[in-house]
């Protein structure tokens, strides 16, 4: 076998092993919280809709209380309607885009915003950062479960926000700017282009995880705290009946 074969055979196992270990791996999870998110914004369009034709169904009754609308007024009100559920159906969110989170989301929104952009920017990446950042996807619903229960102003929450919003987006989004042909040139330190994103990847994700261990070790000291609160003050203590 030829040196060209053999690494299209290596090439074409390497593909059927990861589609193999994403089907129950970080990146699956991660598929299915993004349809969960696709989904809430296609209920909160189908509901605005809905609002939007109630009103118009009550301007038109009201309306036509007061005075006949006829023909006219009855398709204007029709068509009306037609155009407020076009406009909700089709009005950009950030739900349906790659884009990065915005600076000023509440830190529970940026977690689920910043995992929606990873999602759909890990197509776009060569394997070894698809890893890091399935690494990352994994890794967020623990930091959005303590990050909601912190002020936005708290330090590590400002450290957890800039990596989110800023860093890491920054990251992937120059390295989508480099062109194909060029991602494998080395730089002044023997580093290829592909070779720095993961890198940054993994020390963003390692900095994530510090984050979300300090924030949780912060909680269990508190929670070891208060338990102890209780023991000292109504241990020994009995009711006297």
């Amino acid at each position: 076998m030829n040196t060209d074969r053999y690494n299209e055979v290596i090439a074409r196992a390497d593909r059927v092993m990861r589609r193999i270990d994403e089907r129950d791996g970080p990146a699956q999870a991660a598929a299915r919280r993004e349809r969960r998110r696709l989904n809430a914004d296609l209920g909160g369009r189908l509901k605005r809709i809905g609002i939007g034709i109630g009103l118009v169904s009550i301007a038109a009754i009201v309306v036509g209380l007061i005075m006949p609308i006829g023909m006219f007024g009855f398709l204007a009100a029709v068509g009306l309607a037609i155009g407020i559920a076009a406009m909700v159906a089709f009005l950009p969110s950030q739900a349906r885009t790659a884009t990065a989170p915005a600076p000023d989301l509440p830190n529970g929104a940026m977690v689920q915003r910043f995992d929606s952009y990873i999602y759909r920017s890990r197509a776009a990446l060569p394997a070894p950062a698809q890893s890091e950042l399935d690494a990352i996807s994994a890794a967020l619903p623990s930091l959005k479960q303590t990050l909601e229960r912190v002020d936005a102003l708290d330090h590590n929450a400002q450290d957890a926000r800039r990596l989110m919003s800023v860093h890491l987006p920054g990251l992937i989004d120059r390295y989508r700017q480099v062109p194909q042909a060029f991602r494998d040139e080395r730089d002044g330190d023997d580093i290829s282009v592909d070779e720095r994103l993961v890198e940054g990847l993994a020390a963003g994700r390692a900095a994530l995880g510090e984050i979300t261990e300090k924030l949780a070790r912060a909680d269990v000291n508190a929670f070891e705290t208060q338990g102890r609160f209780i023991q000292s003050r109504y241990g020994e203590e009995r009711i006297d009946g």
